[in-house]
């Protein structure tokens, strides 16, 4: 058979696809999943609007998705106490797609997209997908921002986008709101030709924030080129249902609508994540839980003689090992998966039940002791 000579774009040439291990293994604690499945009630829920989802899946979805709009204005009215009008909501298939329709908009050749590293590993997969050029600058020793360095980067590069994880991944570490608006402020006619760069707050884990930290949605009212994205992958405990969303400006909202492919939101995926919804006061006592364990676990990992980045996430960085890749290679071997990611010598852990999280604390102090 002749051989094929695809015309592969060179800039993806040899590269690997994304993706996090995914091995069969009785503690899994590598990709920040809710280790709580969701309880029989949501289940049921579900499930029924779903079927009935089903009985009009003959007829395309609502590709403005409204009545999902609306309940997420009215979670995000609770959760953080902001208003949100739902014309200025946006969603997709993960925060993924959210961002990628974010870089399809504003990105794309000649303009730059710029962060901070360490960072989510998926940003300058984005900018590569979208052909705009990524730009990184490093945080600091504690993984968190100097200020007047982002500050400087924003007006040196001049980019269309600024994306900021906060909480951050892989280090858990959030942004002040002070640190946010200065950025936002920054970036007002920073982008190409004086135009506002549009400076994205990816709050994938805001929900599982310390007391007393802000979301950025709080800062919505005084910069209108702020972005704050969330999902529902991690605290509502679906990732499998692949929703992501966000709260902007609607003239950037409109601007998305013109990139989305039609009907990007199946009728299912709406009707699904807006019976989620509806069970968020079970999702909050849950995530305040995760939010104690994760504490306690950092604690631990403190006292006996680890570096522990302080967390607002739902996941622990921790090390630091001369050799981080024999420690997650031995916690395999007892069972115990965690992700090999971020700075050299760390690890990091996601918080899963009690009884997951004391079987990696035993098998790190063994592996500890080899």
């Amino acid at each position: 058979m002749r051989g094929l000579r695809l015309p592969l774009r060179a800039d993806l040439a040899g590269i690997e696809p994304y993706g996090a291990p995914h091995l069969a293994v009785p503690v899994i604690l590598n990709v920040n999943e809710n280790p709580y499945a969701p309880a029989e009630d949501v289940v049921a829920d579900v499930a029924a609007a779903v079927a009935a989802a089903a009985r009009g899946a003959n007829r395309y979805p609502d590709r403005e998705f409204t009545a999902l709009r609306q309940g997420l204005a009215e979670y995000l009215a609770v959760e953080s106490g902001v208003e949100v009008p739902p014309g200025e909501i946006w969603a997709g298939n993960g925060s993924n797609e959210v961002m990628l329709h974010i870089l399809q908009a504003f990105g794309g050749p000649g303009r730059r997209v710029l962060s901070f590293t360490p960072t989510y590993s998926m940003y300058p997969e984005y900018a590569r997908d979208t052909l705009t050029e990524w730009v990184a600058r490093p945080r600091g020793a504690d993984f968190g921002l100097d200020l007047g360095a982002a500050v400087a980067a924003v007006r040196e590069v001049g980019p269309a986008v600024v994306l900021l994880a906060s909480p951050n991944n892989p280090t858990g570490t959030a942004l002040t709101t002070a640190e946010v608006a200065a950025l936002a402020a920054a970036a007002r006619g920073a982008g190409p030709d004086g135009t506002d760069a549009v400076v994205v707050v990816d709050e994938a884990y805001g929900e599982f924030r310390r007391q007393g930290v802000a979301s950025a949605l709080t800062l919505r009212s005084d910069h209108p080129n702020l972005v704050v994205t969330r999902t529902m992958s991690k605290a509502f405990a679906m990732a499998g249902l692949r929703l992501g969303y966000l709260a902007a400006d609607r003239r950037v909202v409109d601007a998305l609508r013109v990139v989305r492919l039609p009907y990007h939101l199946s009728a299912i995926t709406q009707a699904a994540a807006l019976a989620a919804l509806g069970h968020r006061e079970t999702l909050m006592a849950q995530v305040a839980s995760l939010r104690a364990e994760r504490d306690a676990l950092q604690a631990w990992l403190g006292e006996h003689g680890f570096t522990a980045v302080p967390s607002d996430a739902n996941f622990v960085l921790f090390g630091v090992f001369p050799d981080r890749h024999r420690v997650w290679a031995q916690l395999l071997e007892r069972g115990i998966l965690i992700r090999e990611v971020g700075p050299a010598g760390y690890l990091r852990v996601t918080v899963g039940t009690p009884e997951e999280i004391r079987a990696f604390r035993t098998a790190l102090l063994e592996v500890s002791r080899d």
